[in-house]
């Protein structure tokens, strides 16, 4: 590759950036990772330009260092409260004599469906292609070159607050990085931990980070539903800082250390070291406690996903079960949790099909940041690598997703 392909995930909590090149066997290879504290984000939401362009420029430059290229580009992952979605339908006629549905039917009939009244406040982010019908035959996965008088499409379409999109932006692009695309973060995420089997079989990516939970179903290869929930892992450690009695920072490092989220795995009489508030002083107190609020903060997160997955009414359609990632899904005992509050089959995402020299990228954390990596290499494979920058149009995203994003 003459360019690297170059990942930046925006955190609550982080800023990870991540530089991929080809190797010799056409696969994916991290050259380069960046990560920095995350400064002037809250739940997703850029607060503060100046800290936030910060918090990126210092993760790009530490990317830049490793790798060893220059980096003037790349894929950036969003996500926040903000984030909605809706599922549409268009329809387009195939007048020709021939009958033969061609590219421009398809354009038709996905500008069609993305003809949905958006406030003047928010951006078109995604219109994803979940399915087509050819006179009135569904399941069909590409209706290029078939027979027909009429074609629909049923589009997944996501949207941002325009004001959110544009500050992320201009942080970004304050980095010194232009924005080839904005994907938003379960959706990438589900690049990196899912396989086609469960893409198309029905399954629910779940995202944990610090401040935000971000939720994607899969059903029949697509995205069918999408949304982001303002809690996270940050809220387990606030948790903690306030019944521990201790600073923000030591309570993190507890979660991390000593987090379980099965209390009865833990011995009543253990004790461990924590900082105490104004004079630094270390006191003891108990692990069991310190299991018990991760539970009960823990359950609550969960039952919000449970919710939202009955909500989008496809919480009878996910024989795949639910995949987590993020930096939560490490926490200790979650996965086992997680099947007893969600009652559907769990387990913990892990990067797939990257290579390269960094071991430290292959953990949940990293999912949204290696699944970004490899849009951008489908992107590449697929020409489509200008992107599909905020503020193009309506007819530019469309050419972009169905490049991506058309089934088959």
């Amino acid at each position: 590759m003459e360019d690297p392909i170059v990942a930046v995930d925006v955190g609550t909590t982080k800023v990870c950036t991540l530089v991929g090149e080809l190797n010799e066997e056409s696969e994916l290879r991290i050259v380069g990772i960046g990560i920095s504290p995350s400064r002037g984000l809250r739940k997703g939401i850029v607060l503060d330009i100046e800290e936030a362009t910060e918090a990126i420029a210092l993760s790009v430059n530490k990317a830049e260092q490793i790798s060893g290229y220059e980096i003037d580009s790349a894929y950036v992952g969003i996500a926040g409260a903000h984030i909605s979605a809706v599922n549409s339908r268009g329809v387009a006629a195939i007048s020709r004599g021939d009958r033969s549905i061609v590219r421009d039917d398809i354009d038709r009939a996905m500008q069609a469906a993305s003809a949905i009244a958006i406030p003047h406040n928010r951006e078109l982010l995604h219109v994803i292609p979940r399915g087509y019908i050819v006179d009135g035959q569904d399941g069909v996965r590409n209706p290029l070159d078939l027979q027909g008088i009429r074609l629909e499409v049923e589009a997944h379409i996501v949207t941002g607050a325009s004001t959110c999109i544009q500050n992320l932006v201009r942080c970004v692009k304050g980095a010194g990085v232009d924005v080839v695309d904005l994907i938003v973060q379960p959706i990438a995420a589900g690049e990196a931990v899912l396989t086609k089997a469960e893409k198309e079989l029905g399954v629910a990516v779940v995202d944990i980070g610090g401040g935000t939970t971000d939720i994607a179903v899969f059903i029949d290869g697509s995205v069918w539903y999408t949304v982001v929930l303002p809690v996270g892992g940050d809220h387990l450690t606030h948790d903690l800082a306030v019944g521990l009695q201790t600073p923000f920072t030591a309570a993190e490092m507890l979660k991390v250390r000593y987090g379980h989220t099965m209390p009865d795995t833990v011995e009543p009489d253990e004790t461990i070291d924590a900082n105490s508030f104004g004079d630094n002083s270390h006191r003891s107190v108990s692990r069991r406690r310190l299991t018990e609020i991760i539970r009960v903060r823990s359950e609550e997160i969960l039952e919000l996903i449970l919710r939202e997955i009955k909500r989008s009414g496809y919480d009878g359609l996910l024989p795949g079960g639910v995949v987590l990632c993020g930096g939560t899904a490490e926490l200790a005992g979650i996965k086992e949790l997680s099947r007893e509050v969600l009652g559907l089959p769990v387990r913990v995402g892990t990067p797939r099909d990257v290579q390269g020299l960094l071991e430290s990228v292959k953990d949940p954390a990293h999912a949204c940041g290696v699944g970004l990596l490899l849009w951008g290499l489908r992107n590449t494979r697929d020409g489509s690598r200008e992107g599909s920058h905020p503020g193009q149009g309506v007819l530019g995203h469309l050419r972009h997703w169905l490049s991506v994003f058309s089934p088959g």
